[in-house]
């Protein structure tokens, strides 16, 4: 989905403060609770990825559950094996080097990033996107395999590459603190990162591999997240199409896509208004608030109008 028209949207009951996550021009002004990214209370994905991470290392690292050679293996991307291990694509995310440092520096960079990005946008679309870098990450190793050859791909750090990006392009004057000293814009210290897994890149494409880092995935899943926000709704838009499924089962049944359609809608607008809907419109609600309303997107208008068309209904 394009960026600028993405639905911001979260289902946390309580709504947004006025201290919470602005969109407007001028970056980060600090959630409520605190200012700077340590402010942040974490959201429902990031729980649940950091968990499963975790989880998979202490059974894989700690627990000796199962081997890390076989994990690696089985759960790890590697381009000769994607037929025979497709889950691979999606299973080396939550694989990561037997030393403590490769899954506690990626889980960081989630727990700091990753929760202002999912009040945002709403956690069912903060996962799809976070998932959607990390294929994109792994297939990077299948357009390289001329010159990097079967190297086997473990750990978030593709996927995470692209939250960084994706963080630093909605809010590019956020500071952080380098080595938890040094206060620099976020979009310096994603510019920087790039710019050194390019050089890496290059040295890797010349055989050397750089000590196992695959910084071929980390510009895979940057690449993939500048994709995504950038043409995403077009590409979704004409997959759909593309799939003429909708239509003919609306033929089958007797009554026309219009048809269907309306009656959708008149549904929906007899349908009551939920606790989460009304924390959506209360958020909103408080972006007007703050940056006015020609501050909403299409998406955000034609849920107000929607919510009203319901309110209407419901009397």
């Amino acid at each position: 989905m394009g960026f600028a028209d993405r639905n911001y949207d979260s289902r946390r009951r309580g709504g947004y403060g006025g201290n919470s996550w602005s969109g407007r021009t001028g970056g980060y002004r600090g959630p409520g609770g605190g200012g700077g990214l340590l402010g942040n209370a974490l959201t429902l994905w990031v729980k649940r990825l950091l968990a499963a991470n975790f989880a998979v290392f202490l059974s894989i690292s700690v627990l000796g559950l199962v081997s890390f050679p076989w994990a690696v293996d089985t759960l790890g991307f590697s381009t000769p094996d994607v037929f025979r291990h497709p889950w691979s694509v999606v299973t080396y995310m939550f694989v990561h080097a037997n030393g403590f440092g490769h899954v506690f520096f990626n889980m960081l960079i989630l727990f700091f990033f990753g929760p202002p990005l999912e009040r945002a946008w709403g956690g069912r679309e903060f996962l799809k996107f976070y998932l959607v870098c990390g294929v994109g990450a792994a297939l990077t190793s299948v357009l390289l395999y001329r010159w990097i050859g079967p190297v086997s791909v473990i750990g978030a750090s593709g996927a995470l590459m692209g939250v960084m990006l994706a963080f630093a392009l909605k809010w590019p004057d956020a500071r952080v603190l380098l080595w938890f000293i040094i206060p620099v814009k976020v979009k310096y210290l994603v510019g920087v990162v790039i710019v050194l897994d390019l050089l890496a890149m290059r040295s890797a494409l010349g055989g050397d591999m750089g000590g196992g880092v695959a910084t071929w995935a980390h510009l895979g899943g940057a690449a993939t997240a500048w994709i995504y926000l950038r043409y995403g709704d077009r590409i979704e838009t004409r997959l759909r199409r593309m799939n003429p499924r909708r239509a003919k089962f609306g033929v089958e049944q007797g009554k026309s896509v219009i048809d269907r359609t309306r009656t959708a809608d008149k549904r929906r607008r007899n349908r009551p208004v939920d606790g989460d809907a009304l924390d959506e419109v209360d958020r909103i609600l408080d972006k007007i608030r703050d940056s006015g309303i020609e501050s909403l997107t299409t998406k955000e208008r034609a849920y107000l109008d929607d919510m009203s068309r319901r309110y209407r209904g419901s009397d």
